[in-house]
C-alpha cells in the first residue's frame, strides 16, 4: 500500500492515466480493486476506448453494456460483443445514444439484435466505420437503409448469414456508403446481380469482397466489379456455381492486384480461365480451387509459371490432377521460396511420385492428402526425410465401400489411421 501511495503522490494523474491505458480489460478490472484512487483511474472512460468482451460472452447481458455505455461515453471507439447472444436492442439503443463516437462495432452472433439497433446507430453514430452484423439473423434491408442514411463513413461491413437481406438493402447501402472498402455477405442467397452491380458502381474503392454462397450471382456481377473496382485484392466466390471462365478472364484483364482468390465449388471453371488469370495476376498468394472439377495439370503448369508469390493452394476434389501437374508446380518459381500449404484431398490420381516432386518446396509447412488412395506410408516417410518440419494430414482407409445408388462420386471409408 505504501508503494501504491508513493506512486500516486509522485506521478501526475495524466501520466497515471497514460500508464493505465496500456492495460487490457482484465488488468483494468483487477487494478480497480487495489484502492479508491486506482479504482477511479482504472475506470476512467479514457482507458476504455477499445473493449473486446468475446472472452466473457456467456456472462455479458444488457446491464453490462448499459454500465459500459454510461462510463465510457464519448471515449469509446471500438466495441466487440462477438458471441454475446444475450444482448438485445434496448441496451444497444442506450449504447448508441451515449457512445456516439464509436467507429468499430462487432455484433457477430448477437442473434437478438434487430433493425432497431441499426436505426439507433444511424441516428447517433455518424463516425461508424466498421460494422459486423454476421449471423444477426433478424437483420433486414431496413438496417442497411438506416446505415446508408446515417453512417456515410462506413468502410467495412459484414452481413454474412443475414438471410433476410435482399437487393434493395444492398443497393441502398452502396448509394449511401461510397467509401466501402470491404463487403462480406457470405450465405446471403437473396443477393443478385443487380445488387452487386450497384455496389460496384457506387463503391469503386472496394478491396475485399466475399460473396461465398450467393448462389444467384452470375458472370455479370464479376464483370461489374472488375470494371469498377480495380483495387480488389481479396475475392471469394466459393459456391457461386453459375460462374464461368468469363469471370476469370475479366478478372485477369482488370484486377491485377488480386492476392487471394477463393472459388471452391465453381465447377464450370476450366484451364482456359485459370490460364488467363495466371498470365495477368502475378501477385496471387492464396488460391482455393477445391471442387473446380474440370481443371487439369494445365492449370498447375500456368499457375506455377505465372504466380511466383503463391503461398497457399487448395486443389481438393480436383480429380483430374495427376503427378505431372504436381511436378510442374514443384519446379515452379513459387515452389522453392513461397509455397507453404498445399491441399490435395480426394485427388485420386496423385501418387508418391507427387511427393517426390515436392522436396524442393523448402518452405512447405503443411500438405493435406486425405482420401488420396495411391499415397503410401513409404512416400510420406520419404517426403518427411527431406522436409522434416512438414505437417502431413492423411489417412489410409480400408477397402472402399460400394457407391450409393445414383451417386457419381467415389465413396471412401472414413475408418482411418491418422498420421
Amino acid at each position: 500500500m505504501e508503494e501504491e501511495a508513493l506512486i500516486n503522490k509522485k506521478l501526475p494523474k495524466e501520466l497515471l492515466l497514460r500508464i493505465f491505458s496500456w492495460l487490457d480489460v482484465v488488468s483494468l478490472c483487477r487494478s480497480a480493486q487495489v484502492s479508491k484512487a486506482w479504482n477511479i483511474l482504472a475506470l476512467d472512460g479514457s482507458n476504455w476506448q477499445r473493449i473486446d468482451l468475446f472472452d466473457f460472452q456467456r456472462d455479458v447481458e444488457g446491464p453490462v453494456i448499459e454500465n459500459i455505455s454510461r462510463r465510457c461515453g464519448g471515449f469509446l471507439r471500438k466495441l466487440s460483443l462477438k458471441g454475446c447472444q444475450s444482448i438485445a436492442d434496448g441496451s444497444m439503443k442506450l449504447f448508441a445514444q451515449l457512445c456516439n463516437n464509436v467507429e468499430d462495432l462487432n455484433l457477430d452472433g448477437c442473434k437478438k439484435i434487430t433493425d432497431s439497433t441499426c436505426q439507433a446507430l444511424s441516428r447517433h453514430c455518424p463516425k461508424l466505420q466498421r460494422m459486423d452484423l454476421r449471423s444477426c439473423i433478424e437483420i433486414t434491408d431496413l438496417s442497411l437503409k438506416a446505415l446508408a442514411d446515417g453512417c456515410p463513413s462506413l468502410t467495412h461491413i459484414n452481413i454474412a448469414w443475414c438471410e433476410n437481406v435482399t437487393q434493395n438493402g444492398i443497393e441502398a447501402l452502396a448509394r449511401g456508403c461510397p467509401k466501402l472498402r470491404s463487403f462480406m455477405c457470405m450465405g446471403c442467397a437473396r443477393v443478385n446481380d443487380s445488387a452487386i452491380s450497384v455496389l460496384a458502381e457506387h463503391c469503386p474503392n472496394l478491396e475485399v469482397v466475399n460473396l461465398s454462397g450467393c448462389v444467384n450471382i452470375t458472370d455479370e456481377s464479376v464483370l461489374r466489379m472488375a470494371e469498377n473496382c480495380h483495387g480488389l485484392h481479396y475475392l471469394c466466390l466459393s459456391g457461386c456455381t453459375m460462374l464461368s471462365d468469363a469471370s476469370l478472364i475479366v478478372l485477369a484483364q482488370q484486377c491485377h492486384l488480386l492476392s487471394t482468390l477463393e472459388v471452391a465449388g465453381c465447377s464450370q471453371f476450366t484451364d482456359a480461365g485459370f490460364q488467363a488469370l495466371a498470365r495477368s495476376c502475378r501477385l496471387l498468394e492464396k488460391m482455393d480451387l477445391e471442387e473446380c472439377i474440370l481443371i487439369t495439370d494445365t492449370t498447375l503448369m500456368h499457375l506455377g509459371m505465372g504466380c511466383p508469390r503463391l503461398e497457399k493452394l487448395s486443389l481438393s476434389h480436383c480429380e483430374l490432377i495427376t503427378d505431372e501437374g504436381i511436378r510442374h508446380l514443384g519446379m515452379s518459381p513459387c515452389a522453392a521460396e513461397n509455397l507453404t500449404v498445399l491441399e490435395l484431398d480426394n485427388c485420386p490420381l496423385i501418387t508418391d511420385a507427387s511427393l517426390d516432386n515436392l522436396v524442393s518446396c523448402h518452405n512447405l509447412q503443411r500438405i493435406d492428402l486425405y482420401d488420396c488412395q495411391l499415397i503410401t506410408h513409404t512416400g510420406i516417410r520419404r517426403l518427411r526425410s527431406n522436409l522434416p518440419n512438414i505437417l502431413v494430414h492423411a489417412y489410409f482407409a480400408p477397402a472402399t465401400p460400394p457407391p450409393a445408388v445414383g451417386s457419381t462420386r467415389q465413396r471412401v471409408c472414413r475408418c482411418c489411421v491418422i498420421l
